[in-house]
């Protein structure tokens, strides 16, 4: 369970380190790439292989599983942990996520998200804001 939220700061070289307490889920290698949300998802390999799997059991005669599947796997890396527990943003996905110097790392169970600070902070407060009408709409 990949779970909580910590702010922390991206290096002159575009690393941001993953919380200690997180990285043993990644040792075997990660995937990085765009989110819906204007943020990045980390997926271990295992979990990658099943968002992978999804995508490409979709219809390519339609043209919205087929721009899916372009977002996502044309903005993917796969990438290592180096030996302080740090990964590269690319610069494409720094700037598609607005990441300047400091992010915000957020679990959602299966994968990370990796947020700017500036972004997650109004997507929090609209959470916030809206907590009710959104779990109305969600079916569980």
């Amino acid at each position: 369970m990949l779970l909580g939220e910590y702010e922390l700061r991206i290096d002159h070289k575009g690393r941001v380190a993953i919380p200690a307490r997180l990285r043993e889920a990644f040792r075997g290698g990660l995937v990085l790439s765009r989110g819906f949300d204007k943020c990045l998802n980390v997926y271990t390999m295992a979990e990658w292989g099943k968002v992978a799997d999804k995508l490409t059991s979709l219809p390519l005669t339609q043209r919205n599983p087929r721009r899916i599947a372009r977002f996502t796997f044309s903005g993917a890396f796969s990438l290592d942990l180096d030996r302080q527990g740090r990964v590269v943003l690319p610069s494409s996905l720094r700037q598609y996520a607005e990441i300047n110097d400091e992010v915000v790392i957020v679990g959602s169970y299966s994968h990370l998200q990796i947020w700017s600070k500036e972004l997650w902070a109004a997507e929090k407060k609209f959470m916030a804001e809206h907590a009710m009408e959104i779990a109305e709409a969600v079916e569980m």
